[in-house]
């Protein structure tokens, strides 16, 4: 699916998109943890954010995607799609792509559709870590679930 707009890395004022970070990520303080020592990207059409992802490099050659949000109203437009594609292409040297994402069915189908693997659990994360319940698809999130993308030798 071809999307209109472009993707930007945006290093200063990272902070103006924290309402759409929040959408991917609901605990302020664990964004305010990631959000310096990633590069941010923002995708845009007709001048206007609509869709954000956080990047870090954790190893050499091994990359996490911290946060990735797409505004509700664009939702299921292939945005979230276009950003993870752009972030799988934008580092050369990069092998292995991985997240830690809740345990809501359409998350999970949403990351093996784009060809990532789970690879662990950790129990319990969303209630230790978070000040609230988290809910997604009308359920409350509780394991943190482990993917990672490979790209071929």
């Amino acid at each position: 699916m071809k999307v209109d707009g472009c993707i930007c890395q945006v290093t200063e004022g990272k902070r103006k998109y924290m309402p759409l970070l929040l959408l991917g990520d609901e605990q302020e303080a664990l964004i305010e943890g990631y959000l310096d020592r990633g590069e941010l990207f923002v995708l845009k059409q007709s001048g206007i954010a609509r869709a954000v992802a956080v990047v870090t490099q954790e190893k050499p050659r091994l990359y996490e995607l911290q946060n990735i949000a797409v505004a509700p109203e664009y939702q299921r437009q292939g945005l979230g799609r276009a950003v993870v594609e752009f972030v799988w292409t934008h580092y050369p040297d990069m092998e292995i792509l991985q997240l830690g994402t809740g345990d809501s069915p359409s998350t999970l189908n949403f990351y093996q559709a784009l060809g990532f693997q789970e690879f662990g659990r950790e129990k319990d994360y969303f209630l230790r870590h978070y000040d609230h319940p988290v809910y997604e698809d009308g359920r409350q999130l509780k394991d943190r679930v482990y993917f990672q993308k490979k790209k071929a030798p």
